[in-house]
């Protein structure tokens, strides 16, 4: 679920058809937007508004296709626009229910996060929240560059996905995946390292490793669903 171009409706004598005055903007297929507290890593507990982009690379959304997917543990609904305040947006579209979503008058906070947002979220949509003092956190599974100017880089890698954002603020693996280890990721540059238990049947189990995993290697630190345990979206 890429961009899609956006067409206004323009007559031109003679049959002929200017297609660069026809394209009036760029549109984001956006599952939801909404203001909450974040719940992981670093900015735990910060207040934010979330753009949850729609689709992703690694799965398709579809139950039936979990067990073929490369990943299979998302907990996330990202499959088309019918979430909260989800649609096809422009980017001032975009930008203006940001803003009407954030409290007050004070620095906005974003997250970025997907499905994969880095399939949809491009440089000039990047450059605009800029130019509105909107600072961007991007959530992503490292399998796409991402563009210049975002403030927070959260990588969270996954097995049997090649990873190309090698370079961030975040690393944060959900543990334990099968065929990677926290270890694979330490020499990458990234400010902080967070092990997130993963969440199922055998959250406690996953946790426990967890803890015991980062008490024995002091780089890491533990992230847990904060927001699933303040009841919280």
């Amino acid at each position: 679920m890429g961009r899609e171009w956006s067409f206004g409706s323009f007559f031109l004598p003679c049959g002929k058809t200017n297609l660069k005055e026809r394209i009036t903007d760029l549109s984001y297929k956006i599952k939801e937007i909404f203001y909450t507290l974040q719940g992981e890593g670093f900015h735990a507990g910060r207040a934010a508004v979330f753009v949850r982009f729609s689709g992703c690379n690694l799965w398709s959304g579809r139950e039936e296709d979990r067990q073929k997917a490369i990943c299979q543990f998302c907990d996330t609904e990202f499959v088309g626009t019918d979430g909260q305040n989800g649609g096809t947006y422009s980017t001032d579209q975009l930008i203006r229910k940001i803003k009407e979503l954030w409290p007050n008058d004070g620095s906005i906070f974003i997250v970025c996060t997907g499905g994969e947002p880095l399939l949809q979220l491009d440089q000039e949509l990047v450059d605009a929240l800029r130019k509105n003092k909107i600072y961007i956190a991007v959530e992503t599974n490292g399998t796409k560059l991402a563009p210049k100017g975002i403030d927070w880089i959260c990588v969270s890698p996954k097995a049997n996905a090649p990873l190309l954002l090698t370079k961030g603020h975040e690393l944060k693996l959900v543990f334990p995946q099968k065929g990677i280890q926290p270890s694979d990721f330490e020499h990458l540059d990234f400010e902080h390292f967070f092990l997130q238990p993963m969440a199922g049947h055998w959250i406690k189990a996953h946790t426990h490793e967890s803890v015991l995993y980062c008490l024995a290697h002091p780089k890491w630190k533990i992230s847990v669903q904060l927001h699933k345990i303040l009841g919280i979206d």
